[in-house]
């Protein structure tokens, strides 16, 4: 109830870090949601980890074929975003973009145009 509430008013739903804990792909199912966000423990160990490579892949095509958002947490190499872009990932997360930043820091680089892969 409170999720459509909250979309009513315009709000979209994203599930954090899918795949782990709580974020279970029941919930894609419960709830109308708009985005995922794949949890960065996928991306440790990427390329030695052949799971966490069916998992993310298997979790980009699943938002694909449910027409949602995807955001993919944890890139932090030049070998993972290249990956992850090969499977059809748009939206990256991580230091291979740049580390924390405050949002008035953020909006100023987007402002700019200067955020882009540094790995």
């Amino acid at each position: 109830d409170l999720l459509l509430r909250l979309r009513k008013r315009g709000l979209r739903i994203a599930i954090d870090d899918f795949g782990t804990g709580y974020s279970s792909l029941e919930y894609l199912a419960r709830f109308k949601v708009d985005r995922i966000k794949i949890a960065q423990t996928f991306m440790l160990d990427l390329s030695a980890k052949p799971g966490n490579a069916a998992i993310v892949k298997a979790a980009i095509g699943l938002a694909r074929d449910l027409a949602l958002d995807l955001v993919v947490e944890g890139v932090e190499t030049a070998e993972q975003l290249a990956q992850v872009k090969s499977w059809g990932a748009r939206e990256i997360q991580g230091y291979c973009y740049a580390k924390p930043l405050i949002a008035e820091e953020a909006a100023r680089l987007l402002r700019l145009g200067k955020i882009s892969p540094s790995c």
